[in-house]
């Protein structure tokens, strides 16, 4: 029976550790994240994986690195078989993934060699891929770079935004590592070695990332909108007020008009010109405001939202 520990802190990897506080498994132990400041009054806030774990009277530790070497004793005492990984958000050295019998694996959320690094599941979306999945990864130096112990597959359906398929691979990055665990305790993993001709990063996301460029088809700013969602959320600006856009749709119809250009207005949504096509607005949040149909916007702002103003 393996003795496991777990090291995660974001949302998506709650599915996986409920995975394994539910199993026979032996969970020694979970790492997660030092608590950090949040919120507008920036308390000191645990990560979701910290109270999970806390609810299960599991013991949490909250190293600020593994590359202390008393950290690494420590983790060593702990005896474990194995290490599993999930958006843990710390590097772990070579001298800690050669302390697990069995190594250390990452639940990552990428069909690999397709999308290594930090966000997977937004550029997948960025990108127009219609297929996505989880792979379980044998972990080593490089950033995402080791052999694949399994992997399952799933469709990006059209209206995806990252919430949505971030839990839909969250529940599979659970049955995967089940899956996984019950294989290496049979000795019949088969590790997959990755093409590295096929290789496509995915780097951290940055706040600007989520500004619109009206030249890009509809279609992509669609996919720009739907990925970055909730954060950093697609903005754009009109008379200097930055507008972030939240739902929108992409309507075909052949325009003329310079990009950005409000083409059309009414109770469906703000139809605006495009380098290709139309992009109807949906749902929008104001400075200070909050998230709100483009018709409850417009029975307050109607003045201000007229035909012919040009999203900058």
């Amino acid at each position: 029976m393996f003795k496991i520990i777990f090291a995660g802190t974001p949302e998506i990897a709650l599915p996986s550790l409920q995975a394994l506080i539910d199993s026979t498994y032996s969970l020694c132990a979970v790492y997660t994240q030092p608590d950090r400041p949040a919120g507008r009054g920036r308390e000191l806030t645990a990560s979701p994986v910290k109270l999970l774990a806390a609810a299960h009277q599991i013991p949490v530790f909250q190293p600020r690195t593994l590359r202390d070497k008393a950290e690494q004793e420590h983790l060593k005492s702990l005896q474990p078989d194995l290490m599993v990984v999930m958006g843990y958000g710390l590097l772990l050295p070579k001298a800690v993934l050669d302390i697990p019998k069995y190594g250390c694996i990452n639940i990552h959320t990428s069909l690999l060699p397709r999308w290594r690094g930090a966000s997977p599941i937004q550029q997948a979306i960025v990108s127009g891929d219609t297929e996505t999945g989880v792979c379980i990864m044998q972990m080593d130096e490089g950033l995402d770079t080791g052999p694949v112990l399994n992997r399952i597959s799933c469709v990006i359906e059209p209206n995806d935004t990252s919430v949505s398929l971030s839990t839909r691979l969250a529940q599979l990055g659970a049955e995967a590592l089940l899956m996984t665990l019950v294989n290496l305790e049979m000795g019949r993993v088969k590790s997959e070695k990755q093409n590295s001709e096929e290789v496509y990063y995915a780097p951290k996301i940055q706040k600007q990332d989520g500004k619109m460029d009206w030249n890009k088809k509809a279609i992509e700013l669609d996919r720009q909108i739907r990925a970055f969602n909730p954060w950093p959320i697609a903005f754009t600006t009109l008379h200097s007020e930055i507008v972030r856009v939240w739902q929108a749709e992409v309507i075909s119809q052949v325009v003329h008009q310079v990009p950005g250009t409000i083409l059309h207005i009414d109770k469906k949504g703000i139809d605006v010109a495009t380098g290709e096509n139309v992009l109807r607005l949906l749902k929008l949040q104001l400075p200070g405001g909050k998230i709100l149909p483009v018709q409850d916007i417009l029975n307050a702002k109607r003045e201000r939202w007229v035909i012919g103003d040009v999203f900058q």
